[in-house]
């Protein structure tokens, strides 16, 4: 029986492949668009902003693609093979690594989004409300992040 349980650790494979490949669509299509953005701003000059937003809009994606390379790597590391080569800044140790990294890559989507927002407004009242909501995810976050790193030093 226990070595049926600890073979079911393996089940995360597919959730961990699946990922990584999502986060390889997800960076491919961002730096295809980005390159379609470049051509066709040096080929036929337009809009300034528009290529702003279409290039944050790419950003956005290449970090949802990071995020689930984080996750991919991250699932398999802590399931399958703790002995994975990583770099040292990508090493996880355990489930509260994992939410530390995938914060950090989250409050980065939601500035580029804000960002692509603020320069998309047409005037100030919508973007001060995307702002404020915005800010306060991310003070959760750093909240969370602070309270989760002090309860882990009370349990050492």
């Amino acid at each position: 029986m226990r070595r049926l349980v600890s073979w079911t650790r393996f089940a995360v494979v597919v959730p961990a492949l699946a990922s990584m490949l999502g986060a390889l669509v997800l960076m491919a299509h961002g730096s295809f668009a980005i390159v379609m953005v470049v051509v066709g701003a040096v080929t036929e000059p337009g809009d300034l902003k528009e290529n702003i937003v279409d290039i944050l809009t790419a950003i956005d994606g290449i970090l949802l693609g990071t995020v689930l390379l984080v996750i991919g790597y991250g699932l398999y590391e802590l399931f399958v093979d703790t002995g994975l080569q990583l770099p040292s800044w990508l090493e996880i140790r355990n489930l509260d690594d994992l939410k530390t990294k995938l914060i950090g890559v989250v409050v980065a989507i939601i500035g580029v989004i804000f960002v692509g927002d603020l320069v998309d407004a047409e005037s100030g009242d919508g973007i001060l409300g995307i702002g404020i909501g915005a800010g306060a995810v991310i003070v959760g976050l750093a909240v969370f992040t602070w309270a989760a790193k002090k309860e882990a030093k009370k349990a050492n």
